[in-house]
């Protein structure tokens, strides 16, 4: 069994396609195919669910791929290393994820500017609130917030996250606005039920310490879209990050208070696995979304 069939088949797993597997390792189409076939024949199992449309991992071939990755996955980013010592701009597949508000918000807008500059990448993005382990998922890059303990993973900062209060004018002219933390309790509030089925709770600068409160939510979602939407149709008083709200602030379709409370010791960030050489196009990614997002405004 050649050391090229495993690769090979690594390759469409990762690519999710023969066509551009074949495109990543420089070669044809047909080869790679042959190369999984001749891989199939040699453990006496068949590891790919070939449709016209679409390739999937049967059970055999899933721990296959499990038991191969991890020794497989220096040679597979050497190939892509190589790769992209060719001249050209980057091509191939990209599968990004991020939180689901700062993945529509912010993200998902600039990902058109993004593709006009490189057309000959093909752009993959999964919102999600859980945690991803990039090298099991295969995620190029993730963007998330807080500290990160992954050794493998490198964290480049974006922006602060600041979390502010929102509430529409009209309710704001309706019930007016809370001075302290304290007057929550007197006022309709949205909250958002995060993926652990816990309320999440609001967070404020204390005068040693950031300290949080939940408040009596009005009305729950678990999506932070739709907390949005109803602060603007004037349902209440959330707590949202500024990313998420900040169109809408200043269209004047949003006014926030608590300001001088709003916590500031969380941060967005965009990472990838660590390696010696990214390939280019994380690279191109990482700097393009880092200058855009910094941007003031």
């Amino acid at each position: 069994m050649s050391f090229t069939h495993v690769v090979s088949f690594i390759s469409v797993v990762r690519e999710g396609s023969f066509a551009r597997a074949a495109d990543r390792l420089g070669v044809g189409r047909s080869a790679v195919s042959r190369s999984v076939r001749k891989l199939e024949d040699h453990v006496g199992a068949r590891l790919l669910r070939r449709t016209t449309r679409s390739v999937s991992l049967t059970a055999e071939g899933q721990t296959f791929y499990d038991a191969c990755w991890p020794g497989v996955e220096r040679i597979v980013l050497a190939i892509e290393e190589m790769q992209d010592l060719r001249e050209g701009p980057p091509r191939g597949q990209m599968r990004i994820a991020a939180p689901q508000s700062f993945g529509r918000q912010v993200v998902a807008p600039l990902l058109v500017e993004f593709q006009a500059l490189f057309p000959e990448l093909s752009l993959e993005l999964l919102l999600g609130e859980g945690a991803v382990d990039l090298a099991a998922d295969r995620i190029d890059v993730a963007f998330r917030d807080g500290d990160l303990e992954d050794a493998r993973i490198h964290a480049r900062l974006l922006a602060p996250m600041q979390l502010r209060v929102h509430a529409s004018g009209d309710y704001a002219s309706r019930h007016g606005l809370p001075a302290s933390v304290d007057e929550l309790a007197r006022h309709a509030c949205i909250n958002l039920r995060l993926p652990n089925g816990r309320l999440q709770e609001w967070h404020f600068k204390g005068r040693e310490r950031m300290h949080a409160v939940t408040p009596n939510a009005r009305l729950v979602f678990n999506d932070t879209s739709l907390v949005l939407q109803a602060a603007l149709d004037g349902m209440g008083l959330a707590q949202l990050p500024a990313c998420v709200g900040r169109n809408a602030v200043a269209a004047g379709k949003l006014v926030v208070c608590l300001d001088q409370l709003a916590p500031d010791n969380r941060s967005h960030y965009i990472c990838y696995l660590s390696r010696r050489q990214q390939p280019a196009r994380i690279r191109a990614f990482v700097d393009f979304m880092t200058r855009r997002i910094r941007e003031p405004g």
